[in-house]
């Protein structure tokens, strides 16, 4: 049997300053904003290439305002990557790589795949990670 991952939740505090944030800062595609009373309302996005989308709203989750952690967005060029996200204004760690000897600064020399990360927060806290993934590969 298949299986797809089709949607994460994202819980938020703000859901248009979260939209504003994934749309405009990030890129993500907003696929629905649909509200139904005072007691509900989700915002869809999806990544730019991604089969998987997020959603954030009201009445949708539980979950704690900045609770997610370590959601990944995949990337062929990290370093591109950062470059463009910092230049719309997100506060994009320094890439590092694992080696033997542990977290090591910049992605990985080689560019392997699975190997050079960077993290970012949304508006309330959640915490993203880019992760490389098919450096030069077309």
């Amino acid at each position: 049997m298949n299986m797809k991952l089709e949607l994460v939740l994202i819980p938020v505090t703000d859901i248009d300053r979260a939209k504003a944030f994934y749309s405009e800062q990030l890129g993500f595609n907003v696929d629905v904003d649909h509200a139904t009373g005072e007691d509900f309302r989700v915002v869809q996005l999806t990544p730019p290439g991604s089969a998987c989308s997020i959603a954030v709203g009201k009445g949708i989750t539980e979950a704690t305002p900045g609770s997610v952690r370590g959601t990944h967005l995949v990337v062929t060029d990290i370093t591109a990557a950062r470059e463009e996200l910092t230049g719309k204004g997100v506060e994009v760690s320094e890439g590092r790589h694992m080696t033997p000897e542990g977290w090591k600064p910049g992605p990985d020399p080689e560019h392997t795949d699975y190997g050079s990360f960077a993290d970012f927060k949304d508006p309330d806290g959640n915490v993203w990670v880019l992760q490389e993934v098919g450096h030069g590969k077309a």
